[in-house]
């Protein structure tokens, strides 16, 4: 082992997502990190914890009253204090498969980096037929993987437990990881991972249109994180599935074998 200790966070509460979720991140994890860590989710079932990871309460994090959209939350990690937690994080959403070293996700200089947004789509050249929105998206961050030292962003969850509904309303989408990106910018710290170094699997591994029904879905090379956003689940990606006329999504043993929990 080489380098500080460091800390791996995930959240989990609700039903979405089981708690066989958090067994295989934190199996990924294991696998694919050198240095010495702490495997910490916070969770409203600490029952999910498995054996040598800690289960931490959610952070108190106070929403407006009917709101739906929980993953607001997120902004949670940001509080200081956090528990008794400290130094360099990295955050990791439970539907992310860990497939290469994590390593260099904590090689990296700066203190805030996550994905661009962009990245995790097929390339929009019509954006730019609107230059000023365009400018603004390619600044956006995807918070599925987040590297931040602990406590040094909490100025953030405060300015919108201030006035949630105004920040809410003046944010493009009403999503958490616009108005993140947004504080983290005007800080002049916000960094991006290598972009074949976070994929999507919808996007960058099943083949596009007919190719999809000639070949089945693979990581491009240099991928260390698959994300999966929409509909379709690891579960589903594993055996294929969630196809539709123009596009098949075939089996994934690769992904199986990294989704296992095996040392």
């Amino acid at each position: 082992m080489s380098g500080a200790p460091v800390t791996i966070l995930c959240m989990r509460w609700g039903t979405k997502f089981g708690p066989e979720y958090v067994h295989h991140l934190y199996a990924g994890v294991k696998r694919h990190l050198s240095r010495p860590f702490r495997f910490v989710c916070m969770t409203d079932d600490p029952a999910s914890v498995p054996a040598g990871a800690e289960a931490y309460p959610l952070p108190e994090f106070q929403l407006p009253a009917g709101e739906q959209d929980l993953v607001w939350r997120k902004l949670a990690l940001f509080q200081k204090p956090l528990f008794d937690l400290s130094g360099t994080a990295l955050f990791l959403d439970l539907d992310v498969v860990v497939i290469g070293s994590l390593d260099p996700f904590f090689e990296r200089p700066g203190p805030f980096h996550m994905i661009r947004d962009n990245d995790l789509g097929l390339p929009k050249p019509m954006r730019w037929l609107n230059p000023a929105r365009a400018q603004r998206l390619v600044r956006i961050g995807n918070s599925s993987v987040m590297r931040f030292e602990i406590g040094s962003l909490a100025d953030i969850p405060q300015r919108y437990l201030a006035d949630p509904h105004g920040v809410m309303a003046s944010t493009p989408n009403r999503r958490e990881q616009d108005f993140l990106s947004e504080q983290v910018h005007a800080r002049d710290q916000l960094q991006f991972w290598p972009k074949e170094w976070c994929v999507s699997f919808k996007y960058h591994c099943v083949p596009l249109f007919l190719a999809s029904y000639r070949r089945d879905p693979q990581p491009p090379p240099g991928a260390r994180i698959v994300v999966f956003a929409g509909k379709l689940k690891i579960p589903e990606a594993i055996r294929g599935g969630g196809s539709c006329w123009y596009r098949r999504v075939g089996p994934s043993p690769w992904l199986e074998k990294a989704w296992s929990l095996d040392p």
